[in-house]
């Protein structure tokens, strides 16, 4: 996880969680991305048995970085909430989970702009973050596990799945994977990260192998 302080997270729903974890991923600023149940009151929920949960992405980003505003502003464009809601029940939802009433303010703040920009309302649940259940391994970082190749290289700099599963560089190149962005600004951006220039240079390296 690549942070220099005053990380925040926010929690949204926005249908099937594979796609909205590789967009947030590939937007600099981001420092995480995990994929999981949330918005419901089912314990231990599964991707076979969810109860009454949705598919969420947890979002952990550096506000002095990117704000919250940008966050919601890509969530509202890639999605219709009238088109997912009760899709299967409550699997896909349109949802916003807020941690403060700071968060809260922004959510209803932005989702009142763009309801008056696009001249109609939104179908989005509003309501207080409670509890998220990570999802199961094979959902986390979907579109980069499938490139064998770079989970292969990328082995070399992480010595578990979780630890590559957490990583920002993991998040960057899951968003690649599904197309959000390309190598060269992925490149650009690790110049700055906060770590030894050996680490950069190696971690340029092993990204620069992959065989997509």
């Amino acid at each position: 996880m690549m942070t220099t302080g005053g990380m925040r997270t926010v929690t949204l729903g926005l249908g099937c969680f594979w796609s909205p974890e590789a967009l947030f991923g590939s937007m600099s600023g981001v420092v995480a991305t995990r994929v999981g149940y949330a918005g419901g009151t089912t314990e231990s929920p599964s991707y076979r048995e969810m109860g009454d949960h949705s598919e969420t992405v947890e979002v952990d980003f550096e506000p002095d970085r990117i704000g919250l505003d940008e966050l919601l502003r890509a969530f509202w464009r890639h999605h219709n909430p009238d088109n997912i809601n009760d899709y299967k029940g409550r699997q896909y939802r349109s949802m916003a989970l807020y941690r403060d009433e700071v968060q809260s303010q922004t959510i209803r703040r932005v989702k009142h702009e763009i309801e008056r920009e696009k001249g109609q309302p939104l179908n989005t649940e509003i309501a207080p973050y409670s509890i998220f259940y990570p999802a199961e391994e094979r959902h986390q970082k979907y579109y980069l596990k499938r490139y064998p190749d770079a989970i292969r290289r990328l082995s070399s700099l992480y010595p578990s799945t979780k630890d590559l599963d957490d990583s920002t560089l993991a998040a960057r190149l899951n968003g690649l994977a599904k197309g959000y962005t390309n190598l060269e600004p992925i490149r650009q951006e690790i110049r700055s990260w906060p770590i030894p220039q050996s680490d950069r240079e190696r971690i340029d390296e092993c990204i620069r192998q992959i065989r997509w």
